[in-house]
């Protein structure tokens, strides 16, 4: 029989933290701080396979559900002494989702649940503080109406203001009990009046509604955002942690607060967080209260007055702070921790690996590495490849001029610059449209996820450092700054006023996630410098690594950028990108413009110097390092003018009549470019282009060899074959072309010929094509377009339908297909080395700096993936953990 319900509670649990995929993140780890003995409240965690079968039977649920909630709701009652549902002695419970990956602030809560008419009168007198009772009680019914019943929270907080600007009061504790029980009336009778029935008095009926609505927010519009984004697998659900309330809200000698055993945004070896005295949970990450410093050195560097939890409640402090030594050994990771202390009792309420940035993920796993708690391969595979790409973006120049309007928090590191937007839809417009915005609002919530993402950065007036934007913004990498008070926002005339200065919506502004500052315009960025953690990673990474990893690069600047970051070669050199600029786009169109071979040749003769010093001086930067080189790719008319004014002005400076250029573009224009006159049929119908290219490679590395004295072995690869006897052609005059400059300046060369394949037949035939190629390149990207079908170009108008309908799981073009374009890759490789068994196999499509596409390329025994330079380190690290992922499941 299917155990749906796990309790824990009194130092025993059913549950273990190796059981989260059945509990979820949250209930997995209550039970492990339960086996281990630490204080928390009593409680029951509902599996995620409930989630699973309310989603797939109509939101029912499975049968002996109730019964085994019964049970453990009397458990509750046994250890606290109370009972649910009891008007003279009643249990009050938090109801809470946990998924089995954090997903901060992604799905729904509910704090003091069992509360109604009659159990509110026994808390006020069991507490000895009905002040306390009431303000609980409004608490849960505004907190129950928003979650459970869908009215918007916002009403609730109009009614509160308005009431206290009646009654002169500033802050939500001047309210004493007689006027929470004011309030609490005005807020029963908005939900009588906008939904039409009572506020639910029963307390059976409020833990069903509340523990269907968090089952319902799984599937909710920022859940299904937030798991696409962080490629959640829909399947997963949440469990359910239902809770023995305490209360953080009990007068001065109680709080409630977030903290993490390392700092998230630095890594430093020092406790961070923040709390708030006589407050609930909600309280700190929401923003509407200044919260305060947990140490007494972070209270002193942020200069503030008000108490840190270490001087307010020094015995609470002491025992949270063994607590969080003993959590993070146990878990051999930083925690982020959830506390709230009751009348002088700590109550732990969560802990979980913690999110960091990426400069605090190097700094953590490098510093556990040496205390010994984790091993290098750990610490290897601790840090999310993704991540590093915050490392890679450029920060604000020292020497800029900074035209300072504001400082806030600095929530999340590094620095963006943008047009200002005060909605997450009119970020999200802006950024289908092409521009950069800095998302700006007084605080964010879960619904403005999609915005936060496409945002640049994101600006807040109000909120901590442990604040949605900030937990959110850390997450996704992104600058934030948050809290910046002095910042007013009007949302109707969209504008930004601060120091007598206003700015409105579209107005250049860059915020700085490192110091916390608001600057107005737009200022000078610098690339950032590795760290010394950096480095010790990416050696460690290194040294588990088995696949090479080089670079898709044309330029030296490139080149020399990509060596920077520990490429180890280049993979993919795109020389059509070579020809675009001055006299040789004038060069490339006359070989185009001309009816002979002869004319061609003339034309190609001025090609022939130029492409030879780009050669010579990318195998100089890369001193005898691997060069694949490409020959020309693009179907000819991509070089033409297109506009009748283009035509009119290129025809001038060619010196020929603009209806012969006309006439030209129109012969070679094609239906289909991507599937027509380019590649290798290029080269062979064009047998000249790849005698000139062949022979610029050449004589670039013999010049390169003499220069730098170390040997270089071009890698010659030709493009879109599909036949073998196209290679054959095309590889003849190769090799006729290192025949002839070999006899011309007596040395002897050393190179490879092989082909990209980017053609679904290509993989069929490799076996075939391999008894010409010495290499193959998968240039996934085309052969993605190839197996779908689809356009790269055009997909965007539809493959986002498809990812919310489930049709597709990602983007193929960001993410390679293991399932379709994958198996023809895995098929071109093995058959390829069936029948040249040294054959060497890269990859060398955008996939080449995708993660879980690296993942790929191990399992099928690349030897090596070629990405875009700054995503090299990427590529280096998730390699490593590629390997020690096979090495594991060996």
């Amino acid at each position: 029989m299917t155990k749906w319900v796990f309790g824990f509670g009194d130092g025993n649990a059913e549950g273990t933290a190796s059981m989260r995929n059945l509990l979820g993140g949250k209930g997995a780890n209550l039970a492990e701080m339960c086996n281990l003995g630490l204080p928390v409240p009593p409680g029951f965690t509902i599996t995620t396979e409930v989630c699973t079968y309310f989603d797939t039977h109509g939101k029912t649920y499975p049968e002996g559900l109730r019964d085994e909630v019964d049970a453990a709701l009397m458990e509750i009652g046994r250890i606290t002494g109370r009972r649910f549902g009891d008007a003279g002695n009643p249990l009050l419970v938090s109801v809470r989702s946990g998924a089995r990956v954090s997903m901060p602030g992604m799905m729904d809560t509910v704090l003091n649940l069992g509360l109604n008419d009659e159990t509110v009168p026994a808390l006020a007198e069991a507490a000895g503080d009905p002040r306390f009772a009431y303000d609980s009680y409004r608490r849960f019914i505004q907190m129950y109406s928003d979650v459970v019943m869908g009215l918007d929270h916002h009403a609730f907080e109009e009614i509160l203001e308005d009431y206290k600007n009646e009654t002169g009061h500033e802050l939500d504790t001047d309210l004493s009990a007689d006027d929470w029980r004011i309030v609490i009336a005005s807020y029963k009778a908005l939900v009588e009046e906008e939904l039409g029935t009572p506020f639910p008095q029963d307390p059976h009926e409020q833990l069903w509604g509340a523990i269907s609505a968090v089952f319902h927010s799984w599937e909710s519009a920022r859940a299904i955002t937030y798991r696409r984004l962080h490629d959640i697998p829909n399947d997963w659900g949440t469990a359910v942690n239902v809770q023995a309330m305490v209360f953080g809200n009990m007068g001065q000698d109680s709080a409630t607060g977030v903290a993490f055993t390392r700092n998230p945004s630095t890594g430093e070896k020092a406790l961070y967080g923040e709390f708030l005295i006589n407050a609930q949970g909600e309280d700190v990450v929401a923003g509407i209260r200044t919260p305060q410093d947990i140490t007494e050195a972070a209270r002193v560097a942020a200069g503030s007055d008000a108490l840190s939890l270490e001087r307010a409640m020094p015995a609470a402090f002491a025992e949270f702070v063994e607590i969080c030594d003993r959590l993070e050994a146990h878990y051999r990771d930083m925690q982020d921790l959830e506390f709230t202390i009751e009348r002088g009792k700590l109550w732990m309420l969560q802990t979980r690996s913690g999110k960091r940035t990426a400069k605090a993920a190097l700094k953590i796993a490098a510093e556990m590495a040496d205390e010994g708690l984790i091993t290098t391969e750990e610490a290897v595979m601790r840090v999310d490849p993704s991540a590093l790409d915050q490392l890679l973006h450029p920060m604000i120049d020292p020497a800029a001029t900074r035209d300072i309007v504001a400082t806030g928090l600095p929530a999340s590191p590094g620095a963006a610059s943008g047009e200002i937007v005060f909605s997450s839809d009119e970020a999200e417009e802006a950024k289908a449209a092409g521009r950069k915005v800095i998302l700006v609002r007084v605080e964010t919530s879960p619904e403005d996820i999609h915005g936060m993402h496409a945002a640049e950065g994101i600006l807040t007036t109000r909120g901590g450092m442990t604040s949605h934007a900030a937990v959110v913004a850390r997450g996704m990498g992104k600058p934030c700054v948050s809290g910046a008070g002095t910042l007013r926002i009007d949302y109707r005339s969209g504008t930004l006023t601060v120091a007598g200065r206003k700015l409105a919506k579209g107005d250049r502004i860059t915020i700085d996630g490192t110091t916390g500052q608001v600057l107005v315009g737009e200022v000078a960025m610098l690339q950032p410098e590795m760290s010394g953690e950096f480095s010790r990673l990416m050696e460690w990474a290194d040294a588990h690594r088995r696949m090479a990893v080089r670079t898709n690069a044309e330029t030296p600047a490139d080149a020399r950028a990509a060596r920077g970051f520990g490429a180890e070669g280049i993979g993919l050199c795109r020389t059509e990108h070579m020809f675009f600029e001055g006299e040789r786009i004038v060069a490339v169109r006359e070989m185009i413009l001309s009816e002979s071979e002869q004319g061609r040749r003339a034309a190609l003769d001025k090609l022939l110097p130029m492409q030879r010093g780009d050669f010579t001086e990318l195998f100089e930067i890369m001193q005898g390092l691997p060069v694949t080189i490409r020959l020309l790719d693009p179907p000819l008319h991509e070089f033409l003018p297109h506009s009748e004014e283009e035509i009119a002005e290129v025809a001038a400076v060619m010196g020929v009549d603009s209806e012969v250029l006309r006439q030209r573009a129109l012969d070679l224009n094609e239906f289909n470019p991507m599937l027509g006159h380019r590649g290798c049929r290029l080269l062979v119908t064009y047998p000249e282009i790849a005698e000139m290219q062949a022979r610029a490679i050449f004589e670039g590395a013999v010049a390169a060899g003499k220069t730098t004295g170390a040997p270089v072995t071009p890698e010659i690869m030709v493009p879109l074959v599909g036949v073998k006897a196209e290679l054959d052609l095309v590889r003849a005059r190769i090799d006729a072309m290192a025949k002839a400059v070999s006899q011309e300046t007596g040395v002897a060369i050393d190179y490879q010929v092989g082909t990209m394949i980017e053609l679904p037949r290509a993989c069929l035939r490799a076996g075939e094509i391999a008894e010409a190629a010495e290499f193959f390149s998968f240039g996934t990207n085309d052969l993605t377009q190839t197996t779908f079908g689809i356009s790269r170009d055009d997909a965007a108008s539809f493959l986002g339908t498809y990812q919310r309908l489930g049709l597709v799981e990602r983007d193929p073009f960001v993410s390679l297909d293991q399932d379709g374009v994958g198996e023809l890759v895995r098929i071109g490789a093995e058959r390829g080395r069936a029948a040249r068994p040294g054959l060497k196999l890269g990859i060398c499509g955008e996939h080449g700096g995708d993660p879980a596409s690296i993942g790929f390329c191990e399992s099928v025994g690349l030897d090596y993936v070629s990405c875009s330079p700054f995503r090299v380190p990427i590529a280096r690290l998730a390699a490593a953990q590629a390997a020690l992922r096979a090495k594991a499941g060996a």
